[in-house]
């Protein structure tokens, strides 16, 4: 049987154009956002879509505004061709990529695009986290100054020490909903408090979108699938499997009574940092509101975030028991 070959959609009003036609007919649509650079994870979102809706949308985006200027957004891995061959090859198949050039280009007058560069005149009370810290998108003067924040479950873990990704990571997936007006958009898990923001921004701001949350996909020693992953040299690659088997038997020793958080927590950071890493945060948190809890008395999911190298890595486990 032949490789669908999905249509390869640029233009914003093409991809809303395509989508009435396509519900105007009685279709559902199903929306996996990705950043490109794809990998086993996101097909395994693509074949969970394929559950929810007649048709599926990919979008291949790197999103400047959730990156500040200090992070990788330049060294973002890239390989368009490489996605579209393994899009070709995913069961069911794709029906639509959208891969935009720039969801930030409002084609504003040359004076106000100087504003921003030289006097970063929209960079104050409406740019940036409020304490100073902007995006790529300010940093280049877009005009762009419309955000959406979900303010409570932004705050914690990635929200720490990236202060302007989840508004960045909220923002463009509601220009996504606004522009392919899915049915039902898929989201991974191994990016738990973005699945939960979303989650809570659809709910909040009556979306009528069906947000799923899709299981970790792992390699077969364990490591949580990530585009970043092929920053990793070998050694640092061994070294970053503590992570997952931190989690595992932070897991296990929860199922064997192990209910304080200050002692599961402090064994899995003692772990990764004799296996050379170094800790970003290491919590446990209620799995709907992602407030830290002391003692495991309900479900709960671990979350780290660690660096090895250049490379920074998250994963989580959900706990129940």
């Amino acid at each position: 049987m032949a490789a669908k070959e999905p249509l390869v959609i640029t233009a914003k009003d093409g991809m809303r154009k395509w989508s009435r036609k396509m519900r105007s007919q009685g279709k559902s649509i199903g929306l996996v956002p990705t950043m490109g650079y794809l990998h086993q994870g996101h097909l395994s979102l693509i074949q969970e879509a394929h559950k929810h809706s007649h048709l599926i949308v990919v979008s291949i985006y790197v999103n400047p505004g959730q990156f500040s200027p200090s992070e990788d957004l330049s060294t973002y891995p890239s390989d368009l061709h490489g996605d579209m061959l393994k899009l070709n090859s995913v069961p069911g198949g794709v029906d639509v990529v959208f891969c935009p050039k720039n969801l930030y280009d409002y084609n504003n007058d040359s004076d106000e695009k100087q504003k921003n560069k030289n006097g970063n005149e929209n960079l104050g009370a409406g740019g940036g986290d409020g304490n100073g810290v902007v995006s790529c998108v300010e940093e280049k003067g877009s005009g762009h100054e419309t955000w959406v924040r979900v303010e409570r479950l932004e705050k914690g873990l990635c929200g720490k020490s990236r202060p302007v990704f989840f508004r960045g990571v909220a923002t463009i997936v509601t220009k996504l909903f606004h522009i392919v007006e899915p049915d039902v958009a898929v989201f991974g898990k191994k990016d738990y408090q973005q699945w939960r923001i979303i989650q809570r921004m659809v709910r909040d701001l009556d979306f009528a979108i069906e947000i799923v949350g899709s299981e970790i996909t792992r390699d077969s020693d364990g490591l949580a699938l990530s585009s970043r992953n092929v920053h990793l040299s070998p050694e640092e690659r061994q070294k970053a499997l503590s992570i997952s088997r931190s989690l595992s038997k932070a897991k296990a020793a929860a199922k064997e009574g192990q209910v304080k958080c200050r002692e599961l927590k402090d064994s899995a950071i003692l772990t990764i940092t004799q296996a050379g890493g170094r800790i970003d945060y290491a919590e446990i948190v209620d799995q709907e509101n992602l407030k830290s809890v002391e003692e495991i008395k309900g479900p709960v999911v671990f979350c780290i975030a660690a660096w090895f190298g250049k490379v920074r890595l998250i994963d989580n486990m959900e706990i129940d028991i």
